[in-house]
């Protein structure tokens, strides 16, 4: 279902992200600054998730989901705010590579570990179509914050927004403080200073972002992938388009993935790519019901090739014997782009045969002859 992205607050599931360490307060500022005193459009959330440690977890939970001091329903209890889910089961507690939650983030795999657990979360959520995000990565320790707005990079959609909560002084640095009341609350800060909670500032710096969503293949999409998997696959999409083709094997690399074709798709690939490695000029369809000899030809040249069809070859040989007409043509010209599109995704895109976008169709790989090699591909980078 489309929604309008002015109008988040139509979307069933809105969703406040954050990272936090030992700041829950963190949680309770943000959702101060966008359902209560927004700069522009409230955006009230329906669901709050928390990522956070096992002290984090238990810090946040102490300190705003109790009766008390319950910071969090004192905020919905102050300004009237509609029920939003946040409880035990929205706090997601990092894990280690045994499962066990993590106490902190401190060494290398720690760190690993942390950004392949938030960029899991943050795929499945942009998964749903009927949930808008907003992500804060005011909290926590500096590496979640990055890859929690990494990933919201990479999975990202229009609806989806990033933000850092702002904090006036002398609040920024208080520990007791948690948003500003609507009545006067007088707080002790380090020093012996007072200052009232109803005066404080609190506002969101938006942080616009880059979406790479749309040069993920679909598995990413769909599928688990740790943060290393994902950031590879972003920065193939953004590469400059290579095709290597190894006939024998019958497999390509493309937009830096490799996977299998089947003969019939891999040799019309192959005689595309052959004359864009020599810089030939495009080609028309073979008729649509007078076979063509021509192409017949320089289609079984590439399917020769091709090593182990045995008697695939000789079925297709006799099957084209008098020539290859549009249908056949056309069939595997489908079969190849959907395979294509399948692997790559939105990457796919340049390894598709154009027509040319107008009449008379004339048919070509637009590869520079750099882009395009023939080789093998060696088995221990295979998938």
């Amino acid at each position: 279902m489309p929604y309008p992205s002015e109008s988040l607050n139509d979307y069933p599931r809105r969703i406040l992200v954050a990272v936090t360490g030992l700041s829950p307060q963190i949680v309770t500022e943000t959702l101060y600054a966008l359902a209560v005193a927004p700069a522009q459009a409230p955006f009230v959330p329906t669901e709050i998730h928390l990522i956070t440690t096992r002290s984090g977890a238990e810090k946040a939970r102490l300190a705003l989901l109790s009766d008390e001091p319950g910071w969090f329903h004192h905020l919905c209890r102050d300004y009237a705010l509609p029920p939003i889910r946040f409880n035990a089961e929205t706090i997601h507690v990092l894990e280690d590579a045994d499962g066990q939650v993590l106490e902190d983030i401190r060494s290398p795999d720690d760190n690993r570990h942390a950004a392949d657990g938030i960029t899991e979360i943050i795929r499945e959520f942009t998964a749903d179509p009927d949930c808008a995000l907003h992500v804060s990565i005011a909290g926590g320790r500096k590496t979640m914050g990055f890859f929690l707005g990494y990933a919201l990079s990479l999975y990202g959609r229009p609806q989806d927004k990033l933000s850092h909560v702002l904090v006036s002084e002398p609040f920024e640095s208080s520990i007791g403080f948690y948003y500003p009341t609507p009545a006067s609350h007088v707080l002790e800060l380090p020093g012996g200073r007072l200052a009232d909670t109803a005066s404080a500032q609190v506002t969101l710096a938006e942080l616009p972002f880059v979406s790479l969503r749309h040069g993920l293949p679909e598995a990413l999409l769909t599928g688990h992938a740790s943060y290393n998997q994902t950031v590879e696959a972003a920065r193939r999409a953004l590469a400059p388009p290579e095709l290597q083709l190894d006939l024998g094997s019958r497999r390509v690399r493309a937009a830096g993935q490799v996977f299998a074709l089947p003969p019939a798709e891999l040799a019309l690939l192959s005689v595309f790519a052959r004359r864009a490695l020599r810089g030939e000029e495009a080609l028309p369809a073979p008729p649509k019901e007078l076979p063509d000899d021509e192409w017949r030809k320089r289609y079984l040249v590439e399917l020769r090739w091709i090593d182990g069809l045995l008697g695939e070859r000789d079925d297709t040989e006799r099957a084209l014997k008098k020539g290859m007409d549009g249908s056949y043509f056309s069939t595997h010209l489908s079969k190849l782009k959907k395979i294509l599109k399948r692997e790559l995704g939105p990457a796919a895109a340049p390894y598709l045969i154009s027509d040319g976008g107008s009449r008379p169709r004339l048919y070509r790989l637009e590869l520079s002859p750099s882009a395009v090699r023939y080789d093998a591909i060696e088995a221990a980078r295979w998938p």
